[in-house]
């Protein structure tokens, strides 16, 4: 892939503000068309795009940060974010709101906090994390405050019609439309290092200042955090998935922090494809019609520790059959320091069960 995938979270244009869109009429499903067309709740109409953009844009607000050096301001960085209850609890990117230095965060200051409505609220970060770029901003409020609902992003699939919200280039009230690329672009896909992340793929249009917008779908609910696009490229945009950022907020609740467990296994997803191309190089490999193949561990390890081997394809975890990597990290959670049942195959067919003790991963990976 040509470009690099980089942040849009920061620009010095001034601030537009534009109206407000409507809510929909609460009878809008039910409106008869007045072209003599057929009407059908669940087809896409002209309105289909605008409705679910009116459902959200109330909560879509701008992030205006200080940024400087030393303690000096020098000017503002501008951001979006997305109100996800009504005491003020807003859904943003990290890479806006904080400085990270190794593995400290810093806020970069008070946040100014504008809504689409003109009204204006003072910020703080509650949460941040570095490695999924998901942070909590709170504001105090007297009054509720309109919420997005957030959605499942894993109903998404390629094709399907999606909005992007926020405030590109400053552009206040901005929303554009396009399709799902890819529903689990990997952060190796991109070039990107540290722990595996995966991500929405659009071809919605984004620029600098649509970091922490929302990404909707058309029944008008968030299904991702739109945080990065790949420069010198059209129609390539990258947003967190709203499942991975409802896990970081269940955390932020509990802990205060992600916790991520490490077993200290490099992993490949196999299909049929694959299986036949390994089998043909060595017919010793066991025969699998689905599993994560281990080819590599790390030395000192937790999975080094509980006998894993390369060439171990795992079959099983936690009690619980598996086909790719994205099974295992589901299945692990945040379960530090829990023994866990592992089932791998290995050559000539032969059956291993271990017990892997998961270790928090090291916040500098």
């Amino acid at each position: 892939m040509h470009g690099k995938a980089t942040a849009v979270g920061n620009d010095p244009f001034p601030l537009h503000f534009s109206r407000v869109a409507p809510d929909p009429p609460a009878d809008a499903k039910n409106q008869v068309p007045t072209d003599g067309s057929t009407h059908c709740s669940n087809c896409f109409t002209r309105d289909t795009i605008a409705n679910a953009a009116a459902k959200v844009s109330p909560a879509v607000v701008n992030l205006s940060v200080p940024k400087g050096i030393y303690g000096l301001t020098l000017g503002r960085s501008i951001g979006s974010g997305t109100i996800i209850d009504s005491n003020g609890t807003i859904l943003t990117c990290a890479h806006v709101v904080v400085d990270f230095q190794g593995v400290k965060a810093s806020s970069k200051g008070n946040i100014e906090v504008t809504m689409q409505d003109g009204r204006t609220f003072e910020g703080t970060v509650l949460n941040a994390d570095l490695h999924s770029d998901i942070a909590i901003v709170k504001v105090k409020t007297k009054s509720p405050l309109p919420a997005a609902k957030l959605g499942l992003s894993n109903k998404l699939r390629p094709g399907d019609w999606v909005i992007a919200m926020g405030c590109p280039l400053s552009l206040q009230n901005t929303v554009t439309a396009g399709i799902v690329s890819c529903i689990d672009r990997k952060s190796s896909d991109l070039g990107l290092g540290g722990m595996r992340r995966e991500y929405l793929q659009t071809d919605c249009s984004i620029n600098v200042g649509n970091s922490g917008g929302p990404l909707v779908n058309m029944d008008g609910e968030v299904v991702g955090v739109n945080n990065m696009k790949v420069l010198a490229a059209d129609g390539l945009s990258f947003a967190v998935p709203v499942d991975s950022v409802s896990k970081i907020i269940d955390q932020f609740r509990k802990r205060g922090r992600v916790v991520r467990p490490w077993l200290g296994l490099k992993m490949i997803d196999l299909n049929d494809m694959i299986i036949s191309q390994l089998k043909e190089r060595d017919p010793t490999f066991p025969n699998v019609d689905r599993g994560v193949l281990v080819p590599m561990v790390t030395p000192g390890s937790p999975a080094d520790h509980a006998g894993f081997r390369p060439g171990d394809v795992v079959t099983e975890f936690d009690g619980k059959p598996v086909g790719s990597i994205k099974e295992i990290i589901d299945l692990m959670d945040d379960k530090v320091g829990k023994p866990l049942k592992v089932v791998v195959k290995r050559a000539n067919n032969a059956v291993a069960t271990l017990s892997v003790i998961p270790e928090e991963a090291n916040p500098d990976m």
